[in-house]
């Protein structure tokens, strides 16, 4: 349950935390899902794609924004909202998920910029100019919420409103960033309307398959190249390859003749450890592919900072390197070398004077 164990205990003692700015208007989330609007499929998995605008940002401040996906009660008035005491399991339930960085993405924590808790983050930080952008997963209409109490209760969001929702992470209650936005759901391959209302027959040709992109994920390390692919573009056509942002980016590029796609992406040096996003767009037929994946920090620089570490907390002054170490035990062979050929010398000199003495005598 989110931040459960923070938001019970301020509960507990009446405490509602103070972020540091006077409270605005709460902000806005844009959501673009089935059909490029704000629709989940009825028949499986859908990923939205969550753009927010008018947030707060508190620079260093704990905790952020926690963004999930179920049902609010009164959501025009909004006495749902946890600034309004409203409560999880009775004024709103939502899908549970884990915390954790590499959670199933019903559940994504935007951190606030240079907050202690940032690395936690799986949705982003929030912009100073309060926008902030991330994906939410939604596994179908129905779900199963559990309350504060334990309770378990199923939704069904084909009989009651659901839609995304944004509360203040970690307990901390701030009404600028508590909202609730609408989501519908159709099923898959249902027809658009057009812009007089009438309906859109599906293409005779059938719906075409959507285009994919995978990464190699033994590849997702800071400071090195990501490696990609993708199918599915129109071939001929160019696309551009974004991470999260636009942090960086890549193209144009070209799809070859099936309308496949691969590079490679460089990810900085200063790329955060933790979840990311690629994003494959084509520029003539609209059509995009994004895919998340996880980045892990980078072993060789890892040790080496150890091993400088160590280096310096030894005391000793000086740290011998391997060519050090190399170069002083050849040192110690050529001298070993040098002086036995010296001893061998000497004794053969003397051996050759007695020799040279006895001769003389005879």
């Amino acid at each position: 349950m989110i931040g459960r164990a923070v938001a019970v205990g301020a509960v507990a003692v009446g405490l509602v935390v103070a972020v540091g700015q006077t409270a605005t208007a709460a902000g806005a989330v844009d959501v673009v899902g089935v059909d490029g609007r704000a629709q989940a499929s009825l028949d499986g998995p859908t990923t939205l794609r969550l753009s927010g605008t008018g947030f707060q940002s508190v620079p260093s401040g704990f905790g952020g924004i926690y963004v999930s996906f179920g049902w609010v009660d009164d959501a025009a008035g909004g006495t749902w909202r946890p600034s309004q005491g409203g409560r999880t399991g009775i004024d709103y339930d939502y899908i549970p998920d884990s915390e954790t960085a590499d959670n199933q993405g019903y559940l994504r924590f935007v951190a606030f910029p240079g907050a202690d808790t940032e690395a936690a983050a799986n949705g982003g930080t929030v912009a100073a100019d309060g926008t902030w952008s991330t994906t939410l997963t939604v596994p179908g209409p129905t779900f199963t919420a559990q309350g504060r109490d334990g309770a378990a209760t199923s939704i069904d969001c084909t009989q009651v409103q659901c839609g995304v929702i944004t509360i203040g992470a970690h307990g901390v209650v701030n009404p600028s960033n508590e909202s609730f936005t609408p989501v519908t759901f159709a099923p898959a391959g249902a027809a658009e309307p057009t812009p007089d209302g009438a309906a859109a027959s599906p293409s005779a040709e059938g719906e075409r398959s959507a285009p994919t992109v995978g990464v190699d994920q033994a590849t997702a390390v800071v400071g090195r190249a990501l490696t990609f692919a993708g199918q599915g573009f129109d071939p001929g056509e160019q696309l551009t390859v974004t991470l999260d942002d636009g942090v960086v980016s890549l193209g144009p590029l070209t799809a070859g003749a099936q309308g496949e796609i691969a590079g490679a992406l460089g990810l900085p040096a200063d790329t955060r450890v933790g979840t990311h996003l690629l994003r494959v767009a084509a520029a003539g037929s609209g059509l995009t592919s994004e895919l998340e994946f996880t980045v892990t920090a980078d072993p060789a620089a890892a040790t080496a900072a150890e091993l400088l570490a160590a280096e310096t907390d030894s005391g000793t002054g000086h740290g011998w390197t391997a060519a050090e170490i190399a170069l002083a035990a050849a040192g110690g062979v050529l001298l070993s070398t040098v002086v036995v050929s010296f001893v061998t010398a000497q004794r053969r000199r003397r051996r050759a004077r007695a020799t040279a003495a006895t001769e003389a005598v005879r």
